[in-house]
């Protein structure tokens, strides 16, 4: 029976509170159960942030990885986007439980394109693979289009709001992106969260994804996520509107976008993220470089 690490579940108690109390209660049993099943062999214990990731041995003697996440919206459609990419660009999916939120995965190695200490040459490997996973989505995936309306009235709110810190001009800009490009999106699969950190390197390509949220939408949704990577060196720029806008072109022309659509999208969802306040976990510089962004990409 795996031991889980105290970290770990302070972090999801504190997150979630007694579901998440009752869930970790339930969270050996339930590796022991998938083990069995996909007749897996623990080998080590990788960690996670929602869930737990087991380093294990198939019976063939294949390495892949068990994840299984707490039972999250955020988390219901990963094992969908897996099963749709099949491989290509993203790593496999072996085995699946839905209702248990568990999959068995192909494992990757432990360095990621932020250990690369390239950020333009890791922005161009993530513009590639996000062309890649860019394919016609299957049914019954969220449409990011049915949270334009929300969107628009959040932004709108906030511009009504005395001492907001961002300008009518950079919430006006981002309202008029979500009024023009929001509502009407194309049926394409994205992944939602593609950051550095979650492209692993591989034995089968050189990089491949891990950890999506399984989107329909714009590709240039994900835009935004690039420069959530090497932040430190972003806040060393001496120009940071021009360094934004050049790390927007090197992901848009990998990804095959349209330079101003990935602009656009950044600043709105730059916007939008200032509008639902500081997170707690948040470094001031953090929350103050969104709203950066919101205003010079305006």
């Amino acid at each position: 029976m795996i031991e889980i690490p105290e970290e770990f579940a302070r972090q999801l108690i504190d997150r979630e509170g007694d579901p998440g109390r009752a869930w970790l209660a339930s969270l050996p049993g339930l590796v022991d159960d998938v083990l069995q099943r996909w007749r897996c062999t623990p080998t080590g214990l990788i960690g996670g942030k929602v869930g737990i990731v087991v380093a294990v041995q198939r019976d063939d003697g294949t390495p892949a990885v068990l994840k299984i996440s707490f039972t999250h919206a955020g988390n219901r459609y990963e094992a969908r986007a897996f099963a749709t990419w099949a491989g290509r660009g993203a790593v496999q999916l072996y085995e699946r439980d839905d209702a248990k939120f568990a999959m068995l995965l192909e494992q990757g190695e432990r360095q990621t394109l932020d250990d690369l200490g390239d950020a333009d040459h890791a922005t161009a490997v993530l513009g590639r693979l996000a062309r890649r996973l860019a394919v016609e989505a299957p049914p019954n995936l969220p449409l990011l289009s049915n949270d334009a309306d929300e969107w628009d009235q959040t932004l709108c709110e906030n511009s009504k709001t005395p001492g907001h810190p961002l300008s009518q001009r950079a919430l006006g800009a981002a309202v008029a992106t979500i009024r023009d490009l929001g509502r009407n999106q194309p049926s394409t699969m994205v992944h939602g969260d593609l950051h550095f950190g979650n492209v692993v390197r591989a034995q089968r390509e050189p990089w491949l994804v891990i950890d999506p949220k399984g989107f329909v939408g714009d590709l240039a949704f994900d835009a935004v996520t690039v420069l959530h990577c090497s932040l430190d060196s972003l806040r060393r720029a001496d120009d940071l509107r021009s360094e934004l806008h050049r790390r927007l072109a090197i992901f848009a022309d990998a990804a095959e976008i349209d330079r101003e659509r990935a602009v656009r999208w950044t600043q709105a969802r730059a916007a939008m993220s200032a509008c639902r306040g500081r997170a707690v976990d948040d470094a001031d510089w953090e929350a103050q470089f969104r709203e950066q962004t919101a205003e010079l990409l305006a």
